[in-house]
């Protein structure tokens, strides 16, 4: 359609336009173009005029102007446009979207919203879960959005709970007809039902709801309905909803966002809530989710792709309960909505399991299908309604047996009802009406059956409360509504011949169409039971679909069927062998006593159950266990008869519990019951019986069995319970169903066994307590000792009192114990020495006794008490013993007469504790030994005047202070400083002391004290005595004084005195005074001036200090500068010193202190600033005062002065400034100015980087990142710590660490975790990533303080690395033997790469086979040999190493091969052990598990002297000696012959005079336990003879080779035991001589083999000379590697400087993968800078563009780059063969003469490696592109070619111009930057440095050869010194004297000299 101006209808014309706003989208092309527009006044051709001018379209350009719902405009359609419309402008009228848009909408509430707001939501009833009813209105929607769908009807519910997906959701998606738009907008509205609804734009397209035809069950799908459920349904299960739907024959999708944040937020900002915006946008466009919880989203809307119409409901927040119950529920709900929508999936037949198939019409194409994902490795549980095979209806219908159909009509226009009655029949023993688990049933069973209304239960006991009629509204169940019946399907009260139960075996359905009103929910009917139950509702019976009758007949012809159902479909319980008919007192009805007839047995569903027969009760209470007595069945009866059941008579089991019988009904025996499980049960009620006694005390004292007690213990108290074998309490014996049973007693009896017989000593009987059960009191009468026995018997309650009930014994106890002496209750005193000393120790001896003056032991624990008048007590311990005690050590303390008289005392033992606790002993008291002295004067201090002696009295004194004499009692006087005095107080226990002369210096006139010390020399023990002697002073000099006098002012200076004085001042006229120690003045003389010295000048007046004047004194200018002085007399003897503490002068300047000199930024200065003024020598003056603070400023840019501060502190007369910060400015020096009233100062201050709070990544690699696995990253990350502003903060307190996310990446640093550096920042180079192939973050986080800081993260891309050696794949022939000494068959090894490739690269010598012995269990293993690769063949695999050919080892036993690849020493890398079994080889001789030695035997009857061998065991071996013969079975036979092999010679006969002996030969093994020569054998003295076993196996298919054994014979004893000896030594001495033989051996084939070493790397190092010769470059002799180092540094050097200045940055992880050639920008180098810098320039959307050889390689990387790596395959590359020349050549002439040096830029490139690949990829970038001189020439060249009219390609310019092939040229897009800003090609490397490359290889070849040499050589030489050594020749000595000493031996024993072989060694 062409959309230009048109003519308007007329009327348009005279009605004018109207004022609109519209959005409009261009949509034309690619770029969306959005404009808001508004057409005031405006017709359609006036709104077109504008769109051409506000899009700037041409006269000529058509379009097309269409809506959202893609109705196109015109004049007319323009003018019904509601205002804030969406349009498109497009192409044409079905073109797709380029792009999303958004439409405006509006969906205010319909009124019907306010009419219907009473309307109650979603709620449980009958313990059902409202959650399904939810989902089935969105199941509702969807089947009305599928009704006209020709093919299948898809419905998906599915449940997204996986958390790796986003946050949970639930969809519902259906593949119906869609929503346009408005439609959605439609839905939007709440309320607004589908009669009110506009489906379009326009009144011209609105479409009327129409009714749908009737149909049957009305299963029409029109249930969307109110315009509500869908509404409250999404936000009952969520508070999100997502709708998404695209209409059919529309290529738009609407997407509409419905949330409850969404509307809280309009709320909030006060907008209209009821607002919103429709996405339109085109299918698979998930461009606008953006939210990681939505990742689903992605996934759900790339399904729309392909699919002609859909809606996606998508409900997110969804409630945590609702998830729980949608999980753990799963199969009850969903077999709910399989309940509601039963006969939409299964068609109006519904589901008939019985018969196979679920499809019964047309319906059934409607798929309802749930999908619950849970985890994201678990599969999907996925269920299609359809395989519902539990839902309620299908029970039904399964279950129904018959069906009876009607119909109810309720009025002309009021609607039909359809209804079905389904008869569920009666089966043998149960009723087949199915189970409701959500209805309730009535409890139709007590205890004991009596009381049970029969005629009830017969009617409950089938359908229960249950109602009768389950009801659908148009197809789908209404869950809430149930019709319970109808009056013409009850049962009549009389005339009715029908079983009463009959009326409760049917169930009914009634299906209804929307003429019945049902709640906006859908929960129940609102008018439908009220209806029905209408007298004037008419129903009719319906056969076949037709109606047949009226309402009169309906009751009549339902009666007949359910007759018929009863009679053809019920079946019963057969009563058999009629006895009796009797009349039942038990019942309470009397109405059902009588008639019952008696049977002897019934049969019931196949069984027989008959009289006597035990049998089990099921579903009464209790279950019953019993013998059938007989069969009941009410009515009257005289024969066989069915009945639908009956009842039971039971005798209850055993007999002896219950003795009763027991009427159950007969539907009541548990068939499933086995004999063997009933009389398990019956031996169970017999355990019920009394079994045990259980003990228990009560306090909590037990006694044990044997317990032995104390006397006088008390007994008890205790109770004690009767318990049956399930050890249950017993008061009385179990009842037997008929009142309680007896009750039981226990009787307690005590017996003391004495030694004149038993004595019973308590009898008591104790009745049960519910509390305590039987209870005993404490019985406390236990007091004669000897043994006892407690008897407890359980008796029945009753005149008998008997211990025996039902012939079997009741329970009894016995405990028995013994009763010994008891605590110790008093004592007695044994003999105590009567005289004793005062404090000398002494015992005291005690007996215990017990209450019953029973000998005792002590108790524990004893603490006697003791006490005498006059005397102090006490002991050190108690010792006890037995029944007696000793308290040790007792020490008496007191006055006494004197040291030579005693004193006697009443002494009073005290035990605590005990009843009778006291006893009272005479003793006599000495003094006792020294303890103390006493010093007089008794004053303290003694006072003596200075140069006068002391005198000093003492005495000696016990312990109590008596006066005491003892020898050696010397007293000691020690005064301070002066030698010591005696005196001896031995005799007396006095004595007196006189002092030397005391002389001390007396201060300041006071007195002095000395301290004098009191010992006694010979005794420790005696404290010394302190006393305190008082000095007096003297007339001496001994105090000076100082004074200033100022006019009439004087000041005294005191001594170490602080005076205070003007900083910078002159302390004058000072004067001085000397005085005696008493104080006195002395007068001043010329000798005593002299004396006088001062400490603050050398220059001193005599005459003026003869007066008493001291030099003037200047202070300090420096406040802070206290310092001292001092005036001294007679050096320093008597002197006065003071300090002086200058004090500040006037202020004159203003200070800051302390004032950091760096501040962050953003941070306050971390502590106070002070503002204090100074005087002229800077001292703080503190002059300042509180008020000062209103008058001081701070002035500084970027200052923060609002929360700046000045306080006034007391403490120091300052002010406070806090709160200084600068918030902004930049970094660097600041000055700040403080000013207070005239003063003021500057302060410079350096402002740095906040407080870190950010890391940034300032360096790191080219992205999209891709590493190979086990590689490194070049590149280092860089990371910059800066602060909130972004400023570098080089804080290094911050520690920045590096992580890997996931964690299966493991990242390798140098260091992963490091603080930064002075400058802030934390550099990062990983030397090695490994993981899984995947996609990996690397995250940078930094801590400061323990708090976090955020940081960047990389994404990087893990790829295998094809060269990097993983795993080594070894091929064999698994089958295969491995015989010993055999062959090994070939083993293939690949070296498998991490991509999973063989790698060819390595070194077939890299590769190794080792080969080890499996050690037994403990032993160490053992060292393996290493087997080399084998060089390749002809026609075989080049892609492993083949090892063949390799020998098998000699011993059998298992075997490990593992193969090595040697890489660099450190990382080698190895193979799988495999292990083998090497076996033994063929069989080829016999030899025993060990060598005998040479036997020695004579003819004597002593058979161990004939004995030739003794218990030797032969096996059959392979040539290694491995057993071999496992399979074979024979005999060896023994034979006799000579050793010189003559055959006439006389040889020893065996016993028996055989010359041959034979054993068996059992698998390959023989055992021969002795075998001797015979008694008088012949043969001849002295000779030596062999032994021949020769094996004989008739499997064998060679002769094996025999043993011999050499043997020596003798015709006497002592020749015998010489020639043994003879032998004996000969053995050792061969195995000696063989050992130094293989020792020498070996050293000679080593020396060999060293020797051979030497000279194949001497072969080398002159080869490799030879080379390095011929590339000039010549070795000095001798061989030095220091000067071949000294070559290489130069050359490495010399490599270095010649190096390209120029290299590609473009970071290629790709290269060297499978079929990848790299990126782009690494395969060519140029040579010229300038074209370098253009043609880069030129290419760089290309540079990092990888090439690959296959379009297999190429979607690998972009697989593993997430699509973010571009790349190109060169299989899908096809160039013209041949290469176009320059344009102004033409068949080889030119055209014209070009100037600028023309050529093709690609001719400029230089490829590496590749070149035929390289050529196509350049030749497809450059194409023709032409490198020319400048600009000028350019444009010259590209207008000669245009003149000459042939087509110019793009012309580059070594100056970086640009000229277009179209011939554009000009703007920074057509000029390159500097190079330096580029990512270049780069430069080829020299001729000259391949050639030195070269060079350094094989110098490094020349120096390992070098350095082998050295070292070979080194070891060649060791070893030749090691065999010349002397320890070497000393055992070549040896081993000749051995061989001597063998000669002789050999030659006594007539044996000729010979090759001699090891013992054990039977290879011969």
């Amino acid at each position: 359609m062409n959309c230009v101006p048109q003519p308007p209808p007329a009327a348009a014309l005279q009605r004018g336009g109207d004022v609109k706003r519209i959005r409009v989208y261009d949509l034309r092309y690619d770029e969306s173009i959005t404009k808001e527009m508004t057409t005031t006044g405006l017709d359609f051709n006036g709104f077109l005029r504008l769109l051409h001018k506000e899009f700037g379209i041409r006269l000529y350009e058509t379009f097309v102007l269409v809506t959202t719902d893609r109705t196109t405009l015109d004049f007319d359609k323009f003018k019904e446009l509601p205002d804030g419309s969406t349009l498109y402008l497009l192409l044409q009228e079905h073109q797709v979207l380029s792009a999303a848009t958004e439409e405006e909408i509006s969906f205010t509430p319909h009124f019907d919203t306010l009419l219907l707001s009473g309307a109650h939501g979603y709620h449980n009833q009958d313990g059902k879960n409202s959650l399904p009813y939810t989902l089935a209105e969105l199941i509702d929607n969807a089947l009305s959005a599928t009704a006209k769908n020709n093919g299948t009807r898809t419905i998906e519910i599915r449940l997204l709970f996986d958390e790796t997906a986003g946050k949970p959701a639930v969809i519902v998606l259906d593949n119906g007809c869609g929503m346009t738009s408005k439609q959605l907008n439609n839905w939007a509205v709440y309320r607004l039902s589908k009669f009110a609804r506009e489906s379009s734009s326009f009144t011209s397209n609105q479409e009327d709801y129409v009714r749908p035809d009737p149909v049957p069950r009305s299963l029409n799908s029109d249930i969307s309905f109110f315009g509500v459920g869908g509404k409250q349904a999404v936000f009952n299960i969520g508070n999100s909803a997502r709708m998404i739907s695209k209409p059919k024959g529309s290529p738009d999708v609407h997407e509409l966002v419905l949330s409850k944040e969404e509307f809280e937020k309009k709320e909030r900002n006060k907008e209209d809530v009821y607002s919103g915006i429709i996405k339109n946008r085109k299918p698979g466009d998930s461009s606008h989710v953006t939210k990681d919880d939505g990742r689903f989203l992605h996934a759900l809307i790339a399904e729309e792709k392909g699919n002609e119409s859909f809606t996606a409901v998508v409900i997110t927040g969804v409630q945590p309960e609702h998830i729980t119950h949608l999980k753990n529920d799963f199969d009850v709900w969903t077999r709910e909505l399989a309940h509601i929508y039963h006969y939409y999936i299964h068609g109006v037949s519904g589901q008939h399991l019985e018969s196979g198939s679920t499809r019964s019409d047309r319906l059934a194409n409607i798929d309802i299908v749930v999908t619950l994902r849970e985890r994201p490795l678990r599969p999907p549980r996925v269920i299609n309604l359809r395989e519902v095979k539990d839902d309620v209806q299908t029970l039904y219908i399964t279950a129904a047996a018959d069906t009876f159909e009607f119909r109810a009509s309720t009025g002309p226009d009021s609607g039909s009802v359809e209804g079905i009655i389904r008869y569920h029949p009666f089966l043998y023993d149960r009723e087949t009406y199915p189970d409701d688990p959500y209805a309730a049933q009535a409890p139709i069973d007590d205890d004991d059956g009596n009381d049970i209304d029969h005629e009830a239960v017969l009617q409950s006991h089938v359908r229960g409360k249950r109602p009768v009629f389950e009801c659908f509204w148009n197809g789908r169940l209404i869950p809430y509504c149930k019709v319970f019946e109808f009056d013409w399907c009850s049962r009549p009260s009389k005339g009715s011949t029908l079983p009463l139960e009959c009326f409760s075996r049917f169930s009914g359905v009634l299906f209804t169409d929307d003429r019945f009103t049902v709640n906006a929910n859908k929960l129940n009917f609102i008018d439908l039971e009220s209806k029905l139950q209408n007298k004037n509702t008419i129903f009719t019976t319906v056969v076949t679909g037709q109606k047949t009758s009226k309402r009169g007949n309906i009751q009549k012809e339902f009666m007949q069927w359910l007759l018929n159902c009863h009679e053809k479909h019920d079946k019963q319980v057969e009563f058999l062998g009629y006895k009796e008919t009797i009349t039942r007192t038990d019942l309470q009805t009397k109405k059902m006593q009588n008639p019952w007839a008696t049977f002897s047995s019934i049969k019931c569903d196949g069984k027989t159950y008959k009289t006597g027969q035990r049998v089990k009760s099921q579903k009464t209470q209790p279950i019953l266990y019993g013998t059938v007595a007989r069969f009941l069945l009410y009515g009257h009866h005289d024969e066989d008869v069915f009945a639908t059941g009956g009842q039971v008579e039971l005798i209850r089991e055993p007999k002896e519990l219950y003795n009763q019988t027991k009427i159950i009904a007969i539907s009541k025996i548990d068939k499933a019951a086995t004999d063997e499980a009933i009389q398990t049960n019956i031996n169970n009620d017999r355990a019920k019986l009394p079994e045990k006694l259980q003990f228990t005390w009560t306090e909590g004292h037990p006694w044990p069995q044997d317990a032995v007690r104390p006397s006088g213990t008390v007994f008890g108290p205790f109770n004690v319970n009767i318990l049956n074998r399930n050890e249950q309490r017993l008061s009385r014996m179990p009842s037997s169903g008929q009142g309680a049973g007896t009750r039981l007693v226990i009787k307690r009896t005590i017996v003391l066994h004495g030694p004149n017989g038993d004595e019973e000593v308590d009898t008591s009987i104790a009745n049960y307590s519910g509390t305590w059960g039987y209870s005993f009191k404490k019985f406390e009468n236990l007091i004669d000792l000897g043994k006892y026995t407690l008897f407890l018997n359980t008796m029945t309650n009753d005149e008998n009192n008997s211990t025996v009930f039902g012939g079997a014994q009741l329970p009894s106890f016995s405990l028995r114990f013994t009763i010994k002496e008891g605590p110790a209750d008093s004592f007695s005193i044994g003999a105590v020495n009567s005289t004793l000393r005062v404090g000398v120790p002494f015992d005291i001896p005690l007996q215990m006794q017990d209450l019953y003056r029973h000998p005792t032991s002590p108790p524990t624990n004893l603490q006697p008490v003791l006490k005498c008048s006059g005397l102090e007590l006490s002991f050190e311990t108690v010792d006890s013993s037995r029944t007696k005690s000793t308290i040790k050590r007792v020490k008496a303390l007191g006055k006494v007469l004197n040291y030579q008289q005693c004193k006697s005392y009443d002494l009073k033992v005290t035990l605590p504790g005990l009843k009778i606790d006291t006893q009272t002993i005479k003793i006599s008291l000495l003094p006792g030994n020294p303890h103390s002295f006493h010093v007089m004067p008794a004053e303290n201090p003694i006072k003596v005047e200075n140069g006068k002696w002391a005198k000093f009295n003492v005495e000696v004194h016990d312990e109590a202070g008596n006066v005491t004499a003892n020898p050696k009692q010397i007293v000691c006087c020690q005064v301070q400083g002066y030698p010591p005095v005696e005196t001896d107080c031995s005799r007396t226990g006095c004595g007196e002391l006189l002092t030397n002369p005391i002389n001390m210096k007396i201060i300041k006139g006071q007195s002095q004290k000395l301290e004098v010390k009191f010992v006694m020399l010979n005794h420790k023990n005696v404290a010394l005595v302190t006393k305190e002697l008082k000095v007096e002073p003297s007339t001496r000099v001994f105090l000076m004084e100082l004074c200033s006098q100022n006019g009439n002012e004087k000041l005294m200076l005191r001594n170490n005195e602080k005076i205070e004085w003007l900083a910078g001042g002159l302390l004058e006229n000072l004067y001085y005074k000397l005085h005696d120690e008493a104080g006195r003045e002395v007068p001043l003389t010329a000798q005593i001036a002299s004396m006088i010295k001062v400490n603050w000048t050398n220059n001193v007046n005599l005459k003026d200090l003869v007066q008493g004047k001291l030099p003037d004194l200047q202070v300090s200018t420096q406040v802070q500068e206290e310092r001292f002085y001092q005036v001294s007399y007679k050096d320093q003897s008597v002197s006065v010193s003071f300090n002086i503490v200058p004090r500040p002068d006037e202020p004159s300047q203003l200070q800051v202190t302390p004032l950091q000199s760096t501040v962050r930024l953003g941070e306050t200065f971390p502590e106070n600033i002070h503002l204090e003024l100074l005087d002229q020598y800077n001292n703080v003056t503190k002059t300042l005062r509180s008020t000062c603070v209103n008058h001081m400023t701070v002035e500084a840019e970027g200052l923060d002065k609002a929360a700046i501060a000045f306080a006034w502190q007391e403490s120091s007369s300052s002010v406070a400034v806090t709160g200084l910060r600068f918030q902004s400015g930049s970094l660097g020096p600041r000055e700040m100015c403080f000013s207070y009233g005239d003063y003021e100062t500057r302060v410079m201050v350096k402002v740095v980087a906040g407080v870190p709070a950010q890391l940034k990544l300032v360096s790191e690699p080219q992205q999209p990142l891709q590493v190979l696995n086990n590689h490194s990253i070049s590149t280092p990350f860089l990371i910059q710590l800066c602060d909130e502003w972004g400023n570098p903060s080089p804080d290094l307190r911050v520690v920045v660490e590096l992580r890997s996310s996931p964690s299966t990446l493991k990242v390798t640093a140098a260091v992963t975790s490091q603080p930064v550096n002075t400058e802030g920042k934390a550099s990062f180079t990983i030397t090695k990533l490994s993981g899984p192939k995947g996609y990996y973050q690397l995250e940078f986080r930094g801590s400061f303080n323990k708090k976090p800081i955020p940081g960047p993260s990389v994404n990087l891309t893990v790829v295998p690395d094809p060269n990097e050696p993983v795993s080594l794949l070894v091929e064999y022939d698994t089958t295969a033997n491995f015989l010993a000494g055999g062959i090994f068959p070939v083993f293939l090894v690949t070296v498998v790469s991490d991509e999973g490739s063989p790698i060819t690269t390595f070194n077939p010598a890299a590769v190794s086979m080792f080969l080890r012995e499996v050690a037994p269990s403990g032993n160490t293993p053992q060292t393996g040999v290493e087997l080399k690769c084998s060089k390749p063949m002809e026609n075989e695999r080049n892609d492993c190493f083949h090892f063949r050919g390799k020998e098998i080892p000699t011993t059998v036993g298992k075997h490990v091969i593992q193969f090595l690849l040697r890489i660099d020493g450190k990382n080698d890398l190895t193979s799988n052990e495999i292990p083998i079994d090497v076996v033994a080889n063929q069989p080829v001789k016999l030899g025993p598990d060990s060598q005998p030695g040479t036997p020695v035997v004579f003819y004597s009857r002593d058979i161990a002297s004939r004995t030739l061998v003794e218990n030797m065991t032969l096996r059959i071996t392979d040539v290694y000696g491995n057993a071999a013969g496992q399979d074979l079975d024979g005999r060896v036979v023994v034979s006799v012959k000579c050793s010189t092999g003559e055959r006439n010679k006389s040889l020893p006969l065996f016993e028996g005079q055989t010359s041959t002996f034979q054993t068996s030969l059992v698998k390959g093994k023989a055992h021969i336990p002795r075998l001797a020569i015979m008694e008088n054998s012949p043969g001849e003295s002295s000779s030596t003879c062999i032994l021949v076993f020769q094996p004989d196996a008739a499997t064998l298919p060679t002769t094996l080779d025999p043993f011999e054994l050499p043997f020596l014979f003798c015709n006497d004893a002592e020749n015998q035991r010489k020639v043994s000896e003879l032998t004996r030594k000969k053995d050792e001495l061969i195995n000696v001589v063989a050992k130094y033989d293989d020792n020498f051996k070996a050293f000679n084939e080593l020396l060999e083999l060293l020797i051979g070493n030497f000279q194949i790397v001497n072969e080398q190092v002159s080869d490799l000379r030879n080379r390095l010769h011929t590339c000039n470059v010549r070795i000095a002799r001798p061989l030095c590697l220091q000067y071949i180092d000294t070559i290489l540094s130069e050359k490495t050097a010399e490599v270095n400087a010649i190096l390209p200045n120029r290299v590609c940055s473009i970071h290629d992880n790709f290269r060297g993968q499978q079929d990848v050639l790299g990126k782009v920008g690494r395969l060519a180098l140029v040579h010229d800078a300038a074209a370098a810098r253009v043609i880069s320039w030129h290419m760089s959307g290309h540079m990092d563009c990888v090439v690959t050889k296959t379009t297999e390689a190429a979607r690998r990387i972009y697989e593993n780059t997430r699509g973010q790596q571009q790349v190109i395959p060169l299989d899908s590359i096809y160039l013209t063969p041949g290469n176009r020349s320059l344009p102004h050549i033409r068949n080889g002439r030119q055209l014209f003469q070009p100037r600028g040096n023309p050529v093709h830029a690609r001719e400029h490139l230089v490829y590496p490696h590749d070149g035929v690949s390289c050529n196509i990829v350049f030749k497809t970038f450059l194409g023709d592109t032409i490198l020319i001189d400048d600009l000028d020439s350019a444009n010259s060249y590209r207008r000669a070619v245009v003149q000459n009219r042939m087509q110019c390609p793009t012309i580059l310019t070594r100056q970086g111009d640009r000229v277009s092939s179209r011939g554009k040229f000009g703007g920074t897009q057509n000029k390159a930057p500097p190079i330096n800003e580029l990512k270049v090609f780069g430069a080829p490397y020299p001729p000259h440095y391949h050639t030195l490359n070269k060079e350094i290889d094989l110098l490094r070849q020349y120096r390992s050869a070098v350095k082998k040499l050295k070292e070979s050589e080194k070891e060649r030489d060791r070893h030749r010194n090691e065999m010349n050594a002397p320890e070497m020749k000393r055992k070549q000595q040896e081993m000749e004297e051995k061989k001597r000493e063998l000669e002789e031996i050999e030659r006594q024993l007539g044996v000729r000299p010979g090759k001699r072989r090891k013992l054990g060694d039977n290879s011969e």
